[in-house]
């Protein structure tokens, strides 16, 4: 009986980096398509279904973040992780902003590489085969579309919300009335290692209060625990 295999798509412009790369995971078990600029990855992710998106950020064409971007506003939910030579903590904190799931710089560490991709591709498997109960959620007159990635508010006004946004409105919800701490956030919604600057979170909080809140400097849903985390409460 043959196992599928897991799908990899590997954007590297560096051939001899790129060829190396693809022989290594290849030796892992994984599938593995081969894109070298921006515009051949885009086409290959709107055809084919992959478990891994494997990504430089400088590519001729279109670059990386220009692709992670398009990729999320399709609600392409795709583990994306970036290996790139860009290794400022802007960089890391830009290409995680906008939807990556994790961020290696060059040179690395053959076996801290694969070790990531296997842990991507675990976890989001793992979150693809546990039902979504919670698709709609309503509060104060905001109903919140999970599948959808959309909110209409109160005032009338319908917005788009990112990946990361419906993570953490989800996992706040679920658990009204709990205090989540930052540490779960951070575990919950950017995954096994990916820790953002926790600043992150409370710019996520300060626009969910614009968002949904009547007062944003008075909030009534989504309360700050000083030096602890953040709860929800409808």
């Amino acid at each position: 009986m043959s196992t599928q295999k897991n799908t990899i798509l590997l954007v590297e412009d560096e051939q001899h980096l790129h060829e190396a790369l693809k022989l290594n995971l290849t030796l892992e078990g994984y599938e593995v398509s081969s894109a070298y600029d921006g515009p051949k990855a885009l086409q290959q992710i709107q055809g084919s279904i992959f478990d891994l998106i494997i990504l430089d950020i400088m590519l001729p064409g279109i670059d990386g973040y220009s692709i992670i971007e398009t990729v999320r506003i399709h609600n392409n939910n795709t583990p994306i992780l970036i290996l790139s030579a860009k290794n400022t903590s802007a960089n890391r904190v830009q290409g995680l902003k906008i939807g990556a799931d994790d961020y290696m710089t060059k040179p690395f560490n053959l076996e801290e590489l694969l070790l990531r991709v296997s842990k991507l591709i675990q976890k989001s498997s793992v979150n693809s085969a546990v039902p979504n109960n919670l698709e709609l959620y309503s509060f104060m007159g905001n109903t919140v579309h999970f599948t959808l990635l959309e909110a209409r508010l109160y005032n009338g006004e319908k917005i788009n919300l990112t990946k990361k946004e419906a993570m953490l409105l989800k996992l706040l919800i679920e658990n009204k009335h709990t205090i989540i701490t930052r540490e779960r956030i951070l575990q919950s919604v950017w995954g096994y290692n990916v820790f953002p600057n926790t600043r992150t979170i409370d710019n996520f909080i300060l626009n969910f209060r614009k968002y949904f809140e009547l007062d944003p400097k008075s909030p009534l849903h989504f309360i700050s625990i000083r030096g602890v985390g953040y709860k929800f409460q409808d």
